[in-house]
């Protein structure tokens, strides 16, 4: 079942002044904090002034507070005018708690102070509110669902993942995702002779009985948790979507995924103060992995793509021509092609005939040189709107691959002191 519908994103446009609201799936209407007892048709006659940009508006959308501060606690991105210029700058006047209980203000003074900090400081004083469009697509099966219905639905709906929702328990139990697809094929196929009944019988619950010792538990997040608790989450917990759900309703509201946060960066990146790393290489910032990538060629058997999908814990494979030239990329996300032409039953045929059925709005491989520096990178990235980019030397040859979390974790979690642990493959995030 669907929730929402598909809209533009607030940030599409311009940050509306400080005096204006935004709306956020799931919150109660701001109308509260103006009405009273008066009316609506009223209401929608008066105005007040905004006390800090001086301007008229609409009494509707007044909330009561001082500006940049949300009536459930969230930042909000506000622009005044310098001082010295009538430049506009980016500034955070909200107020929040940190980790250890303090109140904390993020102003540009205080950027400034630590620039290789910015991006830290900037994740946390957005929470997940901030990044969830006005209106959005949002799909969610119950576990009942056949697994074979799931998986239409998700090509059906455009989504690479839905939440499970488990009616006799009432809550969510987990996610259902491109790599469970994969999952099941892998265990299931024998050869193109033999149907997977188990593809075709097998309902969600079933199947998750089955591979439990591939499924995950639910990890998720609140909406009032700051972008840096996502990031940390993503990548300590080495998942590609988490959804995100209201304590007080239970209801799911959102997806985040590692594109969306660093999508939702870019928008500001220019406002910021520009850390010395972001003009070094990243061959020399050493992001991404360098050496032992899993690659493919056109002849391969999508069937061992998989296999190597699931032993290698990657999630994209660039392909190589004869002379070893990348030429292509097949990633997870292709499989689902598999479904949308009911053609999985048959993973025998090679990657360059699976590869023919690959949607037009997906784009192929994108490539940098390992002598680009970081804020080129991030710019193709987000421009190409894709998951990683193959780091080839002046012959076209791979020799090495970046992913939207290698990048998050370089440019938040390693200032922040939470780097993970063990290096996790740049191609494992979907």
């Amino acid at each position: 079942m669907s929730q929402g519908e598909s809209g533009r994103s607030r940030r599409d446009s311009d940050p509306m002044p400080c005096c204006q609201w935004r709306k956020s799936a799931g919150r109660v209407s701001m109308l509260k904090h103006a009405l009273l007892s008066q009316t609506v048709e009223k209401i929608k006659k008066q105005k007040t002034i905004c006390s800090r940009c001086k301007q008229a508006m609409p009494l509707r959308n007044y909330t009561g507070l001082e500006p940049g501060l949300s009536p459930r606690g969230r930042p909000q991105v506000t622009r005044t005018h310098s001082l010295d210029h009538h430049k506009q700058i980016l500034t955070h006047s909200k107020k929040f708690h940190s980790q250890e209980g303090e109140l904390e203000c993020m102003e540009i003074a205080d950027l400034e102070e630590d620039e290789d900090k910015v991006f830290v400081k900037f994740m946390k004083a957005h929470r997940c509110y901030d990044l969830i469009p006005n209106s959005a697509k949002l799909v969610v099966f119950d576990t009942t669902l056949g697994v074979k219905k799931a998986f239409f639905a998700l090509v059906y709906n455009g989504v690479r993942a839905a939440p499970l929702w488990d009616n006799t328990r009432q809550d969510y139990i987990g996610m259902l995702t491109i790599t469970d697809f994969i999952n099941i094929l892998q265990k299931y196929y024998k050869s193109p002779l033999v149907k997977m009944d188990e593809l075709e019988e097998h309902r969600i619950a079933t199947w998750r009985v089955a591979l439990k010792d591939r499924t995950k538990s639910l990890v998720h997040i609140a909406p009032d948790d700051s972008l840096f608790e996502v990031i940390k989450t993503l990548v300590h917990c080495r998942i590609h979507r988490l959804p995100v759900i209201d304590p007080v309703t239970g209801n799911a509201l959102y997806v985040m995924t590692h594109k969306r946060v660093l999508k939702f960066l870019y928008l500001y990146i220019n406002d910021l103060p520009s850390p010395g790393y972001m003009k070094q290489s990243v061959k020399e910032l050493h992001i991404g992995t360098w050496d032992n990538i899993a690659t493919a060629t056109y002849d391969m058997p999508v069937i061992t793509a998989l296999n190597m999908f699931v032993s290698r814990r990657v999630s994209a494979l660039p392909v190589l021509d004869n002379e070893g030239k990348v030429v292509d990329i097949y990633a997870k996300f292709d499989v689902i092609n598999l479904a949308a032409e009911k053609s999985y039953n048959n993973l025998d045929v090679s990657l360059e005939e699976a590869l023919q059925h690959r949607n037009n709005s997906v784009g192929g491989v994108v490539t940098c040189k390992a002598e680009e520096t970081l804020a080129t990178i991030i710019q193709r990235l987000v421009k190409a709107e894709v998951h990683r980019i193959v780091v080839v030397d002046g012959d076209f040859k791979c020799t090495g691959i970046i992913s939207l979390s290698d990048l998050l974790s370089f440019l938040v979690l390693k200032p922040a002191g939470e780097y993970p642990e063990r290096k996790m493959s740049s191609s494992s995030v979907l």
